[in-house]
């Protein structure tokens, strides 16, 4: 399969692997730097700056600085953090992104998603629980008001 399909187009607008349209794709594409096509098998830690594209099998562990991209003869049983995840094959594992997770209708995930955006085509399978928000402010947030107004009460919930 020829990899010229993917990445930013001349004009600066992005491309996926199913279509050459010149409308942008979700989570920002960059320049595909590896392709691990179908019928390729790899174990162990996988960790890259750019757009990767599997539709092969992985185990192991993945990083990204950018996106990844999971075709649909694609089988990954990983645990991913990355930028922006994309999709369409069976991912079996947790996936950590720090802008976006996208599944598309073909998708089979057996993992728990964190992310501020998650979009789920209708068709896509998820088997776990979602996490939503940014994970590095939500920690640093001290507790709202409201929630402390029950703290301010004696034991019997009348004020002390």
């Amino acid at each position: 399969m020829a990899i010229s399909g993917f990445g930013k187009g001349k004009d600066g607008t992005t491309t996926t692997g199913t279509s050459t349209s010149s409308a942008p794709a979700a989570g920002g594409l960059g320049n595909l730097t590896a392709f691990i096509d179908q019928g390729s098998e790899f174990e162990g830690k996988l960790s890259f700056k750019d757009t990767v594209r599997i539709d092969g099998t992985f185990s192991g562990e993945i990083s990204s600085d950018n996106t990844l991209i999971v075709g649909e003869s694609g089988q990954i049983m990983a645990t991913i953090h990355s930028v922006c995840v994309v999709i369409s094959g069976l991912v079996e594992g947790n996936i950590i992104a720090s802008e976006q997770i996208v599944l598309h209708k073909s998708a089979v995930v057996n993992g728990d998603l964190e992310s501020p955006i998650v979009i789920m085509e209708e068709g896509a399978q998820l088997n776990g629980s979602v996490k939503m928000g940014k994970v590095a402010s939500s920690a640093s947030k001290s507790t709202p008001p409201a929630a402390n107004s029950d703290a301010d009460k004696g034991s019997n919930g009348s004020p002390s």
